[in-house]
């Protein structure tokens, strides 16, 4: 049996193992462009709005199920496949895939730490030549565990073991910069932009995982709450939700439409 992959991968790592493993998709959120100009050798590549689902105003909802079986499938992600994922922004792509993967209970996957930036400039091999995909039959087993709707956040609001994360600019926090009906945000949340988390020194990787426990836990986001980690449409929220699992957290849930549903809604208290 194939030793198991760790949660956060390492570039060099990754590229030592190149082409040896049969279980192991490398799964290419970034920019089609970005993609067809260069890639990791092998990687297939995924549009991110194939993952997400729109019902203007409120977007990055999560598709049906069985819509989503058929677009994981057709790029290879089968039942015993370890999904490698990266992209070319900083993880919030990846991450993104990464929750859906939860949400569908299957949970053999990594996050390549830097992603396409650090593979690039690290000099590691490239190639533009396109992946052809296998095609797999996907089986979703959906799990509500990692989904917080606003009916779920509306419910435990003045629960001090329910742990709002924010994870938006303060200027959108603040409601200064408002992109939804209203401007604000959840009452009691914390706020921590997501590039708080990720060393630009370091080619967009992760920061150092004791500093950012340190700095999680002196806010108050500790791993005994129930966490709800949450932007604008929970796509930068997704990179910390990984990063939240990758600490250990024990109860880390995303909220799909995020302040896109929350800000727009009539029946969701504000703060501002």
């Amino acid at each position: 049996m194939a030793e198991p992959l760790p949660l956060l991968l390492e570039p060099a790592v990754l590229a030592g193992m190149l082409g040896q493993r049969d279980d192991v998709l490398l799964v290419d959120l970034s920019k089609p462009e970005n993609h067809a100009q260069y890639h990791i050798p092998g990687s297939v590549h995924l549009d991110y709005g194939s993952i997400i689902r729109m019902d203007k105003p409120v977007m990055g909802l999560l598709p049906e199920a069985h819509e989503l079986e058929q677009r994981l499938g057709a790029i290879g992600i089968g039942p015993d496949t370890h999904v490698v994922a990266f992209d070319d922004e900083g993880g919030g792509k990846a991450g993104r895939l990464l929750w859906t993967l939860d949400c569908l209970g299957h949970h053999g996957y990594s996050l390549l730490d830097g992603g396409l930036l650090a593979w690039a400039n690290e000099g590691l091999p490239t190639d533009h030549t396109p992946t052809a995909p296998t095609p797999a039959a996907f089986k979703a087993q959906p799990s509500q565990a990692p989904i917080a709707e606003a009916e779920h956040i509306l419910d435990h609001l003045n629960d001090t073991a329910l742990c709002l994360f924010d994870n938006r600019s303060p200027t959108e926090f603040s409601g200064e910069k408002k992109y939804a009906a209203r401007g604000g945000h959840i009452p009691g949340a914390i706020n921590w932009d997501w590039t708080e988390a990720m060393d630009p020194s370091r080619h967009m990787r992760l920061k150092p995982l004791d500093q950012l426990r340190t700095s999680l836990a002196a806010m108050g986001v500790t791993p005994d709450r129930e966490v709800v980690c949450y932007c604008q449409t929970h796509h930068r929220s997704s990179l910390i939700y990984v990063l939240l699992k990758i600490l250990g957290y024990p109860n880390v849930k995303g909220y799909p439409g995020a302040w896109s549903d929350w800000g727009n809604r009539n029946d969701t208290p504000v703060e501002a």
